[in-house]
């Protein structure tokens, strides 16, 4: 896969801001003799008995400022470490960490968190987002990075299901927040897919991402290359993702991608007409236009036949017609020139006193490869005969042809006369004078 660099943009801010965390419940002290009291339901706040403890962890999470706040949790967490409160001290102080700037600080956060509560989506999407950047970044240790970002991705969209909606979030919100972890967890899994050429998987995943991120051009150019890296290719689809990416590609970048996306429209369509039109909806994100595929064999042959008379036609354009066109346009170029003498240049793959085996086409002489066969009436005088390679002029009539493999049989073959180098002249040294 093709390195692609970005600056990576704090796209998850919104998954690990700071929290607006309630305090916990203190126990109070009893003014009476315990009484027996009714088990706490199970989605009871948690509780702090150790009244320095709670008064630590109240104190750390009420500071207005960042780096006080930051301060406060590390020191809870410190003095506290097996604390009921470590895991929120951990979410806050990573969202902390992560609106104060600090990306190493916010992933070493995240680490820990999901180590103590391995279900936590929060910390799992930050892993996976700021992992796969940097491995789309060309970070050193990129394999690794994206080894990690699937991993995180996959334990993240195992443990969505499990996640409870925050207190004071409205069921629009939280659908939101869960539809934008699903887009992180998916392109993590997708971008490490693409990178062993899964490209099913890659397809899969970062269509599902690129779907609520239209613009992240870290997900739509790699959806692309999936595509397209598909056998056979998805065109349709993979052009349009090509042409989505150069609108939306980093300015440095934008001509070389949109060169891409149009080469592939050609080579698909055929031609680049209508390419101006397809890029200018694609950067407009309209809705997704179908590109016209390029015509087939036989369609290519009949309006080659249309175009040119068959006597006007070089040999190539007869072997196309008579390879992959129709039955009525291969007829109609045969009984043209069946019978007829013609004059044509080849060059001799393999030559007999009474046969040649000659390759007329551009193509086939490249690829050393006969299309003709011209017979002789009588045998060739052994001088004449050229050696392999030869290129030469002849003159026969076509008698046959077999479309595939093609090859034409021409008889009465003529040799074009060798041509006589003239003469030098004479010079006559004047008379001498008497």
């Amino acid at each position: 896969m093709k390195k692609i660099l970005v600056t990576v943009v704090l796209g998850v801010a919104v998954l690990a801001g700071a929290q607006t965390a309630a305090p916990p419940a203190q126990s109070q002290p009893a003014a009476a003799p315990a009484q027996s009291q009714p088990a706490a339901p199970q989605s009871a706040a948690p509780v702090i008995k150790d009244p320095a403890e709670y008064n630590a962890y109240v104190g750390a999470i009420g500071q207005a400022d960042a780096a006080a706040k930051i301060s406060g949790l590390e020191a809870f967490l410190t003095q506290y470490p097996s604390s009921i409160m470590k895991n929120q001290a951990l979410e806050i102080l990573m969202g902390a960490y992560q609106q104060a700037g600090n990306s190493q600080k916010t992933l070493d956060t995240a680490m820990k968190l999901v180590a103590a509560d391995p279900n936590n989506v929060r910390a799992m999407a930050l892993l996976a987002y700021f992992d796969r950047m940097g491995a789309q970044g060309g970070a050193a240790n990129g394999a690794q990075l994206l080894a990690d970002a699937k991993k995180y991705g996959q334990q993240g969209l195992d443990a969505l299901p499990k996640f409870a909606k925050p207190d004071g979030t409205s069921d629009a919100d939280f659908q939101k927040m869960k539809d934008q972890m699903t887009g992180i967890f998916k392109a993590a899994i997708g971008i490490a897919a693409l990178q062993t050429k899964d490209y099913p998987a890659a397809v899969a995943n970062l269509r599902a991402a690129a779907d609520g991120n239209p613009a992240d051009f870290s997900i739509i150019y790699p959806l692309a290359l999936a595509y397209l890296g598909q056998t056979p290719p998805d065109y349709q689809n993979g052009i349009w993702f090509a042409a989505r990416a150069a609108a939306v590609a980093p300015a440095q970048a934008q001509a070389q991608i949109e060169k891409y996306a149009r080469s592939q429209y050609v080579k698909f369509h055929s031609a680049d007409d209508g390419w101006p039109e397809f890029l200018a909806v694609a950067k407009a994100n309209g809705a997704q236009v179908p590109v016209k595929p390029a015509p087939t064999p036989a369609e290519q042959a009949h309006a080659m036949a249309i175009a040119t008379p068959p006597d006007k036609m070089d040999f190539a354009q007869w072997e196309f017609i008579l390879s992959n066109g129709t039955q009525e346009d291969q007829d109609m170029v045969w009984n043209a020139i069946k019978g007829k003498a013609v004059q044509l240049n080849g060059t001799v793959i393999k030559a007999t006193a009474t046969e040649f085996d000659i390759a007329g086409s551009l193509d086939d002489i490249d690829a050393k490869k006969a299309d003709i066969t011209l017979t002789f009436e009588s045998a060739i005088p052994a001088a004449r005969i050229p050696k392999e390679g030869t290129s030469m002029d002849f003159q026969g009539e076509p008698s046959a042809y077999t479309p595939n493999p093609f090859m034409m049989t021409m008889e009465k073959g003529l040799l074009a006369k060798p041509k006589v180098a003239p003469k030098p002249p004479v010079h006559h040294k004047p008379a001498a004078a008497k």
